[in-house]
């Protein structure tokens, strides 16, 4: 399957969350959504990664925007982790089972390792695909890069 391009439709889905609670992405229409997908929790790029999302949360909302954070992690892992970083107020959503469906969905599984690329995916209002970017495993996104595109989209 090949990676998802702007300007398409964005795969509905529902996840649960790090409290349990479905998150279908039809619910979110009319808002911008980031998807930021990292490869697994526990490690300190991931970590970084959705602690950035946190940090930034309410500059997002400014931008009409809800992050969030996404991986093959399941939602009790998903749950501690959260707790260790210290996140509240972000969703963490548990791309568990079918394991890495999602990312499949979004052309951004690895097969080979059994877990998504790291990517961050805008959904625009109307819930098309407006920004895609696929990172280097080892790189942290650039958040002020996703600011600045939430801003102008």
């Amino acid at each position: 399957m090949s990676t998802i391009e702007a300007g398409v439709k964005a795969p509905d889905f529902t996840l649960k969350d790090q409290h349990e609670k479905e998150v279908p992405l039809s619910s979110l229409q009319g808002k911008k959504v980031l998807l930021s997908f990292h490869p697994l929790a526990w490690t300190s790029v991931c970590a970084a990664q959705m602690k950035s999302l946190e940090a930034n949360r309410e500059l997002m909302e400014q931008y009409n925007t809800v992050a969030l954070g996404i991986s093959v992690d399941a939602v009790p892992t998903k749950a501690a982790w959260v707790r260790e970083l210290g996140i509240e107020d972000t969703r963490l959503l548990a791309d568990f089972w079918p394991h890495g469906g999602v990312a499949a969905a979004y052309g951004i599984f690895r097969d080979k390792n059994g877990f998504s690329e790291r990517a961050n995916i805008i959904i625009d209002e109307k819930g098309n695909v407006a920004f895609i970017k696929i990172y280097p495993i080892s790189d942290l996104p650039d958040i002020q890069e996703i600011l600045h595109r939430l801003e102008v989209i």
